[in-house]
């Protein structure tokens, strides 16, 4: 909600600076995200209110004219011009003049760039300086014209003394309803800075023929729509609203349209109540020879409109719409219907301002993916009081903006009138949930600055009546009633105190810790965190197997009312979302190391609820090491660097029996992809994703290689605790070997016989080495290990080690038909 000051004033008197003022807000709940000061970047000396003197025509261009413009100075200046709403004998408009030097937005630019206005000569004449429109001034993108601004702005003043203001940027929670409103923001600070509050209710003027008799509104469906109000304002004119109701509608983030739809805005901005306004004339009646018929009433299977976005809309059952004699008119609470919009020919305007169901309103607009500003509303709660007192001041507006006839009187059909609510409240409670002691008269102090109207219980000592206003629709309980009170009492100034009761002991949650080591041990191998969302489309995981069959959306878990396509299902796994991450962020950097702990949801047969396994997924593309002047050749990350990281988390988690075979996956290259397993049992993936899916994800042309591990089973996997041994004393003696296999062999199969038949001596081996060529012959490689023998209680000699050198030699002959390389 963005709140500019200077409305906000018309409400409320503060004693606080602007500073202060946010940062009570925010203590408040209504949490103030920005400060934005308007006009800050205009320059207060060159930059003015100015006044047209005279146009004349360019001598050298048909499309050009030369303005001259009083601005405060001495002397008036001359500019050239080709805004289409200054003409040949204008005078007396008044405008924004910036001189030469002032930093000006580019409008021709397609991102946000200033230029410093030059001195220039264009078709022969020199241009003093320049007329500025909205968009050149960073006010709104309009800049089909200069910008008018009303008769009575003072020439000569600053421009941003002028139009200049400071807005309030809050962050309103769902349950701050009520604060979407100039209105509710003034309640608001009146009482929690103690400022004065100064609203009255609106007036109108209404001459015209009574309302009765000229329109008929029937609710069918009133637990979607317990209150309709509706206006009738004829002979209105349309055309643009003024200056000020323009300023006050772009500073709170509104584009001014015309004079009726602004004032529907406007006054939506200003109470909080949404209203739509009808072409009078093109409402149908429900019977032949009738009056016009409103009528709301749910959505029957299929029927369709086109919204005012030009969109052909279908509904369902559970939708509710506003509908005349002849079919849909708006979607109610949403957005109107394009066929009864106001249009430059309107003259009578059927003014809406009604009461929907917050629900219904809020899985329309979802379910139709149209958040439009009323919805924001009525999607959080609108007080059904509010509707004629919006419609009073919409129509005094439109009689003295657009000069129209008020009909006397309103429709109001109000068939479900909300109870008034009374709370009981014990004032003891205060002490228990906030530790703070107040008496009853403090408490009546306090809500009575939110207009609470509170009184002594007669049948209990010690306990309030409070009656709720009907615009608090989020207080329904006494727990309610205490956060306003800790509210208006500050947050700030609730006391801290330690826990009677001694602290419970502390259980260590073992799944936890190794988790959050999982984490430790990649972040120590340089990867980064990355946190993606749950929710995903079928659309990204198909991409996962180019050419295969779509996923099946039965065997996925669907969100009833999605708030987008792109988040529809719950995820079972996380490689499509981390390539997803992978792609956004190549395009701002050149390398990428990033990994995700998450859950993925399973469904499982004849149980609502899905299994949640924990998953690791990680991701590298990009260069090895940054770029520096001591290494030139940029060497990218591969699938040695993804299977180094794993092997150093399995070593690090304690997790033995580690191995990885090739396999063929959709999503991985062919030959470049393999299995984790832990003895027998396979628990994840890695390899290089395939090109296809490279494309698929807009990734770049390079490699990028991805792992998906099953958690749950690597945890399991873990010894808790580790596994020690001591470290010898005695001088380690170290041998090589080559071997000659097939090519075929994996190389960790050969290392792990090694190792088997190396007996206790053998401390480590390491593959330094591997070979393919001509000496060796087709179809075989060489492998060369360096094994390390240490004994824990004696030296070792050549003899003792070549001993079990020879012996590891005939096991690998054995196993694999190995021989030695000479």
């Amino acid at each position: 909600m963005r709140v500019p000051l200077s409305w906000l004033r018309e409400f409320v008197a503060w004693p606080l600076s602007v500073e202060a003022l946010a940062n009570r807000l925010t203590l408040g709940g209504l949490e103030v995200a920005k400060i934005e000061r308007v006009g800050e970047e205009w320059d207060r000396t060159k930059i003015f209110v100015g006044q047209v003197l005279k146009v004349r025509p360019h001598p050298d261009a048909d499309r050009l004219v030369l303005v001259t413009v009083d601005y405060g100075a001495e002397a008036p200046l001359e500019v050239v011009t080709g805004a289409p709403n200054l003409r040949v004998g204008d005078a007396g408009q008044k405008v924004v003049f910036a001189t030469v030097g002032a930093r000006l937005v580019d409008p021709y630019a397609e991102t946000l760039q200033y230029k410093t206005l030059k001195r220039s000569k264009i078709r022969g004449v020199y241009s003093e300086g320049m007329v500025c429109s909205e968009k050149e001034l960073g006010i709104s993108d309009e800049h089909t014209g200069i910008l008018i601004l009303p008769d009575d702005a003072p020439v000569g003043m600053p421009f941003a003394d002028y139009w200049g203001d400071t807005v309030l940027d809050i962050d309103l929670t769902p349950n701050l309803a009520r604060c979407f409103s100039m209105v509710g923001v003034a309640r608001e600070v009146a009482a929690l800075t103690g400022g004065t509050l100064q609203i009255s209710e609106p007036n109108v003027e209404a001459v015209g023929e009574p309302i009765d008799g000229q329109i008929e509104i029937v609710i069918q469906d009133p637990d979607l729509c317990p209150r309709y109000s509706a206006a009738l304002i004829k002979g209105v004119q349309i055309g643009p609203s003024p200056q000020w109701m323009q300023r006050r509608l772009i500073l709170a983030g509104m584009r001014p349209i015309n004079n009726v739809v602004d004032i529907t805005n406007y006054v939506m901005l200003e109470w909080g109540q949404p209203l739509h306004a009808f072409d009078y004339r093109l409402l149908r009646p429900a019977r032949s020879g009738g009056v016009p018929t409103i009528i709301v009433r749910r959505a029957r299977e299929g029927e369709e409109m086109t919204t005012l976005d030009g969109e052909r809309r279908t509904f369902t059952r559970d939708m509710l719409l506003i509908t005349d004699g002849g079919g849909p008119v708006a979607v109610a609470g949403v957005m109107g219907g394009l066929e009864s919009e106001v249009t430059e020919q309107t003259v009578d305007v059927l003014l809406e301002s009604a009461n929907f169901d917050f629900i219904s309103v809020r899985r329309t607009s979802a379910a139709l993916r149209i958040p439009s500003e009323a919805a924001q509303r009525f999607g959080r709660g609108v007080d059904p009081e509010l509707t004629v007192v919006a419609l009073r001041r919409a129509c005094e507006l439109m009689r003295t903006l657009a000069g129209g006839t008020v009909a006397k009187g309103f429709a109001d059909n109000y068939p479900r009138k909300a109870p008034e609510k009374v709370i009981p409240f014990r004032v003891s409670e205060i002490k228990r949930l906030l530790g703070i002691s107040l008496s009853p008269q403090e408490v009546k102090e306090l809500l009575g600055r939110l207009d609470f109207a509170c009184e002594e219980h007669p049948g209990e000592e010690g306990t309030l009546l409070v009656r709720v206003p009907s615009y608090r629709l989020d207080v329904s309980i006494p727990a309610d009633l205490i956060e306003e009170i800790a509210r208006l009492y500050g947050y700030d100034r609730l006391p801290s105190t330690l826990m009677a009761e001694e602290m419970p002991r502390q259980w260590r949650n073992r799944d936890v810790e190794q988790e959050e080591r999982v984490r430790d041990i990649l972040v120590g191998c340089g990867l980064t965190e990355m946190i993606s969302y749950s929710l995903t489309n079928l659309e990204s995981v198909a991409k996962l197997t180019p050419g295969g069959a779509p996923p099946d959306p039965n065997a996925y878990i669907r969100l009833a009312n999605p708030l987008s396509r792109e988040h529809e299902y719950l995820r079972q796994t996380l490689m499509n979302t981390t390539l997803e991450t992978v792609a956004r962020n190549l395009r701002l950097v050149e390398r990428v190391a990033v990994f995700e702990v998450a859950h993925v949801y399973l469904p499982r047969e004849g149980r609502s609820l899905p299994d949640e396994p924990r998953r690791l997924s990680i991701a590298l593309s990009g260069p090895r090491e940054p770029l520096t002047w001591l290494k030139r050749a940029e060497e990218p990350l591969d699938f040695y660097d993804l299977k180094g990281i794993i092997e150093a988390l399995c070593e690090r988690m304690d997790v033995a029996n580690v191995s990885f075979v090739p396999k063929e996956h959709p999503t991985f290259h062919p030959g470049r992809a393999a299995a984790l397993k832990v003895g027998e049992e396979e628990i994840g993936i890695l390899g290089e994703v395939h090109p296809m899916v490279r494309a698929a994800f807009d990734l770049p042309d390079q490699p990028v290689c991805l792992a998906e591990v099953d958690l749950e089973r690597l945890l399991k996997a873990s010894v808790p605790g580790g596994r020690y041994r001591s470290i010898s004393r005695m001088p380690p003696l170290k041998l090589d070997l080559a071997v000659v296999v097939n090519a075929d062999v994996p190389s960790d199969a050969v290392q792990e016989a090694i190792r088997r038949a190396g007996g206790p001596w053998l401390a480590e081996v390491i593959l330094f080495d591997v070979y393919q060529g001509e000496q060796i012959g087709a179809g075989k490689k060489s492998l060369a290990y360096r094994l390390t023998f240490q004994a824990p209680d004696r030296t070792l000699t050549s003899e003792q080690a070549n001993k079990q050198r020879d012996r590891i030699v005939q096991a690998l002959r054995q196993e694999f038909g190995a021989e030695l390389r000479g």
